[in-house]
């Protein structure tokens, strides 16, 4: 039994989630796809990089290296489902005062998974030779 599994069961037992939450948890955690060995198929991304190297700035240059890690988004995006509908609405309301128009109720671990898919062919023109950005998965 993987990991995941194991922290959802241990946390139904501890009347934590309900059974319904369990299950839900368990068939998102179902779906994803595993990880080929090797000689497989290309290796399923672990991180989300955003790099950003500016040589404007009152300080000089500056440099801008996030990495994220794929388990940590999609794992949130399995949580939002668990959340109540008016967490939910608080959340967004908050979400847009703070200028993040995202719909909580609306995220599904299917769209995650075409983002990353995605960023494999996404570029970034910046129109400035003096900066550069660049998102991708690894």
């Amino acid at each position: 039994m993987n990991e995941e599994r194991r922290q959802i069961l241990q946390m139904l037992a501890e009347n934590r989630i309900t059974a319904d939450e369990a299950e839900r948890l368990l068939d998102a955690v179902g779906r994803e796809l595993p990880e080929p060995g090797p000689g497989g198929a290309k290796a399923r991304p672990k991180y989300l990089r955003v790099i950003m190297n500016s040589e404007e700035g009152d300080e000089g240059p500056s440099k801008i290296n996030i990495r994220v890690p794929l388990r940590l988004l999609r794992a949130g995006v399995r949580l939002a489902s668990l959340m109540p509908p008016v967490a939910i609405t608080r959340a967004n309301e908050e979400l847009a005062r703070a200028g993040v128009p995202i719909d909580l109720a609306e995220l599904k671990p299917q769209q995650l998974e075409e983002l990353v898919d995605a960023l494999d062919e996404l570029t970034f023109d910046l129109d400035d030779p003096r900066n550069t950005m660049r998102v991708f998965c690894e």
